[in-house]
């Protein structure tokens, strides 16, 4: 059950092996990726939001589990990192490569709504978390991974974690699970409280 055998995107091995000489050490778990990309297929001609690019590794698997009308936009404030999902996906007119801040691009860009959001970075997990999941539709889902104990964990940061999930499962307008699975995931998903 817990291996993986699903066919990669096209541009995976390139990204990764790029990802290695880059010396970026952030990248998102094989596991985690495939579960993002079964996620995506889940939305048909839904509207992505990628919350920290890194190279691209699990941009690639979101891609992959998109339809050809749906759309995604990523976000990451490192020029260097973001220029190899540039490389390698900036050819799909699905995707819409963005760099800046998270965090301001979340506080300028509250006129959208999205039907995914994978939040992967500070902005949007524990920080502008309340802004972040007011640009989520109704029945759209919110996915956070590393919520598991990390080795690279500075001091203090499980707490932080900690307080994360409790915030998240007392709001009222969210139903989610969490995975104890690949760095630990967390998948929300948004209720119309209006009904």
């Amino acid at each position: 059950m817990t291996e993986i055998e699903i066919k990669q995107p096209k541009a995976y091995a390139a990204i990764s092996l790029a990802t290695e000489e880059q010396g970026f050490t952030m990248p998102s778990e094989l596991q985690t990726c495939s579960l993002l990309c079964t996620l995506a297929a889940s939305k048909p001609n839904g509207k992505f939001l990628e919350l920290g690019t890194g190279t691209g590794l699990s941009t690639a698997w979101i891609l992959q589990g998109m339809d050809a009308k749906s759309k995604l936009v990523s976000v990451d404030n490192d020029v260097d990192v973001q220029a190899i999902a540039q490389r390698y996906l900036g050819e799909d007119e699905r995707l819409d490569l963005i760099c800046i801040d998270a965090g301001d691009w979340i506080k300028n860009n509250s006129q959208h709504k999205f039907n995914y959001i994978f939040a992967d970075t500070w902005a949007g997990k524990y920080n502008n978390l309340d802004e972040t999941l007011e640009l989520l539709e109704s029945g759209g889902f919110y996915i956070i991974d590393d919520m598991l104990p990390q080795q690279n964990w500075p001091e203090g940061h499980e707490e932080k974690a900690s307080d994360l999930i409790k915030y998240l499962e007392n709001r009222s307008d969210l139903k989610l699970t969490k995975l104890n699975w690949a760095s630990g995931i967390i998948i929300a998903v948004k209720l119309n409280i209006n009904l």
